[in-house]
């Protein structure tokens, strides 16, 4: 057995271990890598001092450099989590007195090579959740094919996104560029090389990746942007504070940086979850933010985030970037609500979603005979995410960019097709991770022959797009509006949400805000 790889970083020495290669992508791999077939997976790494103590809520910290060997084979420890699906990894069991929050995984095919192209995976979680330990994001296949994958922890909920008097904003955002200088410090010790950097995400994942495309701070970190299912939730600082005074009054405290830092993190992120539970009474006033049961989000603070991405966007770059043609039918199924909107849910969610003025009307007249839950999940789909989608793909392209669109068309076997091609789906497929515990609640214990091909065919063109800036098919412009459909059957097309997608044309996709 070869002793387990140790790596010297700017810091310190790390001690990971050697892991098997993904099974699948080894068969087809042309050449093995000299030396054994074994990747080097290097855990639970620190990129930034735990946020607690003097240090919450400030911007990241570099980290303290240490003596010795330190030891680099487990997940860091869960971020305070928010929402109903708080995220788990395995030995994770919920709240943790652990706070070494800001830690990064890297997974790389060898780590005596030099130059191999870097992918930074930006989980989701709606902003409120998530890790980067999840086995969806298993980085195995994507490292397989000749990737170095590095995972990234930061910041959620109130401890990321609270805008508080006396701390920066958008913390989590600040993490994320702190992790970014991190790699390009160190990721050629890992056989990885910092001009080839893409960074990625998945909903809240690439709501990040497109605020670090409109921000001054991230410039230069990263060469190319992965985003599946772009957000559209940012929101004003006048509804941050409001959100933030809310919160502190379910605490009983101040809604101040000082006085929210003696709340236990994991309380704190109890009381996120208890306002979003509380949100749709506060519908009136806080209008598209309380119907999107997430009270935490970006903040258009001007400075971390100058601006709307889709405004704020200037310096393109490659960028790769889709969704699911189904988006909102996941949320409507795991509330058990498939099928059975009312018709005036649907109006109000019209009424909040869809563009002023004539927006509902002409929802209602592209899908004459709609029952309200089609039209529902259709503009949240489209609001959500499918038009801030396209959006970034224009945004970029009209900053000089080059942008690659697709959508996901397959739908998932479980619960007789109820899922459709739903939010979320497009990950395991991407990542491979066919066998994931998520990923069979959709795709079932045995993956039907057309998801592999599909999970195969976006993988290649994660790994092509990474390592040469093209995936694989023809570049989005504004007048040919290609898309690549990723169906049993794939092809490219035109845009293939063309009734729906016209009703915004000309209608500039604002922050949410106070009503």
């Amino acid at each position: 057995m070869p002793e387990q790889p140790v790596i010297r970083t700017t810091e310190g020495l790390v001690r990971g271990r050697w892991a098997p290669r993904h099974r699948q992508e080894q068969r087809q791999e042309k050449q093995a890598r000299p030396g054994g077939r074994e990747l080097a997976v290097f855990r639970g790494i620190r990129y930034a001092r735990p946020p607690v103590g003097a240090l919450r809520f400030a911007a990241p910290v570099e980290p303290e450099s240490w003596d010795g060997v330190r030891e680099a084979t487990a997940f860091g420890p869960v971020v305070p989590q928010s929402g109903p699906m708080p995220a788990r990894t395995s030995g994770a069991s919920g709240a943790s007195e652990d706070t070494d929050w800001l830690t990064l995984d890297v997974c790389t095919p060898d780590p005596g090579a030099a130059g191999l192209p870097v992918l930074v995976w930006i989980h989701g979680g709606g902003f409120i959740s998530g890790t980067a330990g999840d086995p969806l994001y298993d980085p195995t296949a994507l490292a397989t094919a000749g990737l170095v994958v590095v995972s990234i922890n930061y910041r959620v909920g109130a401890e990321g996104f609270a805008l508080l008097a006396g701390a920066p904003a958008n913390r989590a955002f600040l993490d994320q560029i702190a992790a970014l200088h991190w790699v390009r410090r160190n990721i050629a010790r890992f056989g990885g090389d910092p001009a080839r950097v893409t960074v990625a995400g998945q909903s809240a994942g690439a709501g990040s990746v497109a605020a670090l495309l409109s921000t001054n701070r991230a410039r230069g970190l990263f060469r190319r942007a992965v985003a599946h299912s772009v957000p559209g939730n940012h929101c004003t600082p006048a509804l941050a504070a409001e959100v933030t005074a809310e919160l502190a009054k379910l605490l009983g405290t101040a809604p101040t940086a000082a006085a929210l830092a003696g709340v236990h993190p994991w309380r704190l992120a109890s009381a996120v979850t208890d306002l979003g539970a509380a949100l749709p009474a506060r519908l009136a006033r806080w209008g598209r933010l309380a119907h999107s049961g997430i009270a935490t989000v970006p903040v258009v603070d001007g400075e971390i985030l100058p601006g709307s991405p889709w405004s704020a966007l200037t310096a393109g770059v490659d960028l790769l970037v889709g969704h699911t043609r189904d988006e909102f039918r996941l949320f409507s199924v795991l509330s058990g609500r498939h099928g059975g909107f009312t018709e005036e849910e649907a109006r109000l969610m019209l009424e909040l979603f869809a563009p002023p003025p004539g927006g509902p009307d002409a929802y209602r007249a592209a899908l004459p005979g709609a029952t309200p839950s089609e039209l529902l999940e259709t503009v949240g789909s489209d609001a959500l995410f499918r038009v801030p989608s396209v959006r970034l793909a224009e945004a970029n392209a009209a900053a000089g960019g080059t942008s690659y669109l697709f959508e996901l068309a397959l739908p998932a076997p479980a619960l007789d097709g109820a899922f459709g091609a739903c939010h979320g789906l497009d990950v395991p497929l991407a990542f491979g991770s066919l066998d994931s515990p998520l990923a069979r609640q959709s795709l079932g214990d045995r993956p039907p022959p057309e998801a592999v091909r599909v999970s195969a065919e976006l993988r290649r063109a994660w790994v092509r797009f990474a390592t040469t800036g093209d995936p694989g098919w023809p570049a989005f412009e504004p007048d040919g509006q290609l898309t690549r459909v990723l169906d049993a059957r794939s092809r490219t097309v035109r845009y293939p949400e063309q009734a729906t997608h016209r009703i915004w044309a000309g209608h500039p996709l604002t922050a949410y805000d106070l009503r």
